[in-house]
């Protein structure tokens, strides 16, 4: 056996945080470019050029959001029962959200109505606000706890509801989630276009990454003083998955003890001040291309941020402390993680792959003239 049940699982946390990378990486501009579809087009032509700065990878970029999706459901086969029972509601709404992008892509340039097209750029619009918000959303009540608790026969019971998910520190999350899409998404337009679409961009970059800094900011601060999870029981890595199997305490500031433990990690969050500050000084000298890459170490370090104050914790409990998930205690099988773990060495290189070649065809950047003579266009 080349790796026990200890180091699979935490093998298989680390690649569903690379997994959620990812997506936050690809699928997340495309959401922050229709965002900002109705503000930084002008017209039609302009908001034609904007879409079509998207229109051939946004499908493609979705491959990650789905792989997130399975590796969660067949990894942390738990955990993914639990998220999908508290947020149900709130997953729900944003699965009618995305719905809209693919219908708005294939039919905005069906009529020539102009009221048909606007139409269509709102339901863009909200395709792309609010995932990007409920994601964030989400992220902010697993660093609070969700009120959940298993019985003796492992039956899941939520307790919460849909309106207590929007508290304060989870729409600052959401907010958070929306302004850093927002700032990747603007640099990915200012790549693909010229002229005063690409000026709009600088000042959104701007805007976007100051609020995306502070907001981090203030998150951080809150969360040093909000309760944080810590287990108190001995810690069994290799045992069968049995969430109910320790004792789990609660208290202000056990979110930073992994930073304490190990002060190096705080190379992390620093990390994303220091992106982002390169980010916005990249977009303004036109250094787009570097600066796509310091924006995606923004989402990158946020993302890890809080990957890491969790760790080993996937979902606390707010309600029953001990029905919390772990890394050590909700994962699928031994025999299930090694399974995937090859099915993953053989076919993440292969999407990896595919999504490095299809960004360097579609590398040119969308003019008016290119819309315009290629009028057919479905967007």
């Amino acid at each position: 056996m080349i790796f026990d049940y200890e180091t699979l699982r935490l093998i298989w946390w680390a690649l569903l945080g690379a997994l959620l990378i990812g997506f936050a990486i690809t699928d997340g501009f495309d959401l922050g470019v229709a965002v900002l579809l109705p503000f930084l087009g002008k017209n039609d032509s302009e908001r034609r050029v904007i879409i079509n700065s998207i229109g051939a990878t946004w499908e493609g970029n979705q491959v990650w959001f789905i792989t997130a999706g399975g590796a969660l459901f067949a990894a942390w086969p738990i955990a993914y029962s639990v998220a999908f029972s508290g947020f149900y509601f709130a997953l729900l709404l944003t699965l009618f959200a995305l719905f809209l992008r693919p219908i708005g892509f294939d039919y905005r340039s069906k009529l020539p109505s102009q009221t048909w097209r606007n139409n269509w750029d709102i339901a863009l619009f909200v395709g792309g606000f609010v995932p990007a918000l409920i994601f964030g959303v989400a992220f902010g009540n697993l660093l609070q706890g969700v009120p959940f608790h298993f019985d003796n026969d492992m039956r899941i019971f939520y307790t919460g509801s849909f309106w207590a998910l929007l508290n304060p520190f989870a729409l600052a999350a959401g907010l958070l989630s929306l302004s850093m899409l927002i700032m990747h998404g603007a640099v990915y337009l200012q790549l693909k276009t010229e002229g005063d679409i690409n000026r709009r961009c600088k000042k959104v970059v701007t805007v976007s990454a100051i609020i995306t800094l502070v907001i981090f900011a203030v998150a951080g601060f809150w969360v040093a003083h909000i309760d944080g999870y810590r287990i108190t029981t001995e810690i069994l890595p290799n045992a069968p998955s049995n969430p109910l199997a320790k004792m789990v305490s609660k208290e202000p500031g056990l979110w930073l003890d992994n930073y304490a433990h190990c002060p190096v990690l705080w190379v992390i969050p620093a990390l994303a001040f220091i992106a982002g500050v390169a980010t916005i000084v990249l977009s303004k000298i036109d250094r787009t291309g570097l600066a796509f890459i310091t924006s995606s170490l923004v989402l990158t370090s946020v993302i890890l941020t809080a990957g890491v104050s969790m760790f080993p914790f996937l979902i606390p409990s707010s309600s029953a402390l001990s029905s919390s998930l772990t890394v050590w205690d909700a994962s699928s099988s031994l025999t299930t993680l090694k399974i995937m773990f090859w099915v993953t060495v053989i076919f993440l290189p292969i999407v990896v792959a595919y999504t490095t070649w299809a960004f360097r065809v579609m590398r040119g950047k969308i003019t008016l003239e290119h819309i315009h003579q290629n009028d057919h266009s479905a967007y």
